[in-house]
């Protein structure tokens, strides 16, 4: 089973990519796979991982330059700069300036053609100006997160460094081999450690 994922389930788990949260949403109940004794619960890895593809081939049909990647949470700092990096997308990190997306005036204004959020809800400006915008937003979401504006959902721990590292990791590497400049058995030039918040 391992072979058929993006990367060995072994990774997944230790990254902990499936532990979500002890609140849960209908929009993310059909993600969840079961609830720990904890009362954490515990999202679907082979959901996960095709959503990771499927979104790779959808941010594919974007000239780099035109996806936005915004991460206000700090621990999606690290991970959003080293996809930009890899990919040539553009990315904000930390506060969102309002009127970046809606307002010609700001001396931050983007016209990106779609926007890759790390949380909807800490990155709700961002999301809500998309919205206003008509640009298709993609959102890694925990099991509490709503699905209000987003359009694709990447259903993940979107608070732990080694999730959101293991994301945006697999994320670049399925974004350039679906774009043709990376080869199925090629290895990329950068490695999950450039992804990793120290």
């Amino acid at each position: 089973m391992s072979n058929e994922l993006l990367a060995p389930l072994e990774e997944y788990l230790v990254s902990g990519i499936h532990i979500g949260t002890q609140q849960k949403t209908g929009y993310m109940d059909k993600y969840i796979f079961r609830v720990r004794k904890d009362g954490l619960f515990v999202l679907d890895v082979k959901v996960t991982d095709q959503r990771i593809r499927d979104v790779a081939k959808f941010l594919a049909k974007f000239e780099p330059h035109k996806i936005l990647v915004v991460s206000t949470r700090v621990y999606g700092h690290t991970p959003v700069r080293a996809f930009a990096k890899a990919t040539g997308a553009k990315c904000v990190t930390g506060r969102f300036v309002p009127g970046m997306l809606t307002n010609p005036r700001c001396k931050d204004y983007m016209e990106p053609d779609v926007l890759l959020l790390t949380d909807p809800r800490a990155d709700r400006h961002a999301l809500k100006e998309a919205a206003e915008q008509g640009i298709p937003v993609v959102a890694l979401c925990d099991t509490e997160n709503m699905l209000i504006n987003v359009d694709i959902a990447i259903p993940t721990n979107n608070k732990g460094r080694k999730a959101l590292a293991l994301v945006y990791y697999l994320l670049a590497k399925e974004y350039l081999r679906n774009k043709g400049m990376l080869k199925e058995d090629e290895e990329p030039s950068f490695t999950i450690n450039d992804f990793r918040s120290i």
